[in-house]
């Protein structure tokens, strides 16, 4: 098997420990090494705090930014032929090719390529986003050969829009590129989502669906560990978060052989073990880790914790 470090790797870039007037200098060498290519903008502080993730046919670029001009040109270092989706998930940037200007507010995202020339993403006040880039002959065959716009500016109700930021978080956050397959899967589920946002060929859309339930189930199961310790953490709070139905919540989880109450169930029962086995808990009563996982009834929390580990909560911390 191969190892994910062949494939995957990724760059942390913060000015937060940078004083303000240094800042300049240590951004304009992230742009003339190619890394990440931005510009300070003038008379405004630059915050720049993101990461860059590099998978097999894909890359990530998240986080936040302000008072920078982000830039992609034909000559810029590994840009080749790739397309290009910006996502705003908060504040307000302005995407520029050439004479065209396109305005994004929170939520609204834009599709670039360079068959128009340069662009640039400029964010002159804070900025929460998230940037994805893919081969365009990876992409070429979703689209089809249809003419379309350079930049196209993507609106906030588009479905699948709103599926990407909850999914590169997901992913970015979470042990799920550990390995190699795992990551060219992400790298594919990426690609699908960037064409439905582009306006995919229906007969590709029909194609990509698979792809977009998939990322759509690894978001659910990131907001779920996030969430465990919400005794009240429900299908229909799930399905809210993520704007569909709690029949189609429970139709994702059952695709894996798995109800949801039984998902949630065993990453309350894990997490609970993980902490009785951490001595970091030691302190910890067994009631008060019942409840920190989400347990309202201890008893019932016992019973279950014996019939998945076939143990009490008491035999594994004393081991």
């Amino acid at each position: 098997m191969r190892q994910a470090a062949l494939t995957v790797r990724s760059f942390r870039f913060s000015t937060d420990e940078i004083p303000p007037r240094s800042r300049a200098t240590a951004i304009r060498e992230l742009h003339e090494r190619g890394v990440v290519p931005l510009e300070p903008l003038r008379d405004h502080v630059a915050q720049v705090n993101v990461v860059k993730w590099f998978l097999p046919g894909a890359g990530i670029l998240c986080g936040r930014l302000g008072g920078v001009r982000q830039v992609a040109a034909s000559h810029t270092p590994d840009v080749g032929d790739d397309l290009f989706l910006g996502l705003n998930l908060a504040g307000r940037s302005i995407a520029v090719q050439r004479s065209r200007e396109v305005a994004l507010e929170a939520g609204d995202a834009v599709f670039l390529s360079h068959d128009a020339g340069p662009f640039a993403l400029i964010r002159p006040t804070p900025v929460r986003f998230v940037g994805l880039r893919v081969p365009r002959r990876a992409l070429a065959p979703l689209l089809g050969e249809r003419n379309r716009p350079a930049m196209q500016l993507i609106a906030r109700e588009t479905p699948a829009l709103a599926l990407v930021g909850a999914y590169v978080r997901a992913i970015t956050s979470a042990p799920v590129l550990a390995s190699a397959e795992a990551a060219e899967l992400a790298a594919r589920h990426l690609r699908d989502l960037v064409a439905l946002c582009a306006g995919a060929t229906r007969e590709a859309a029909e194609e990509a669906r698979g792809g977009v339930r998939a990322a759509r189930l690894v978001a659910m199961k990131s907001d779920i560990a996030a969430l465990l310790a919400d005794e009240a953490l429900t299908v229909a709070t799930l399905a809210a978060r993520h704007g569909v139905t709690p029949r189609y919540v429970h139709k994702l989880f059952e695709s894996e052989g798995v109800t949801y109450t039984q998902f949630v169930l065993r990453q309350r029962l894990e997490r609970a073990h993980r902490m009785l086995r951490d001595s970091e808990f030691a302190r910890h009563t067994i009631a008060s880790i019942a409840y920190d996982v989400g347990f309202g009834d201890l008893s019932y929390f016992n019973r279950m914790f014996r019939r998945r580990f076939g143990a009490t909560p008491s035999d594994v911390r004393n081991l």
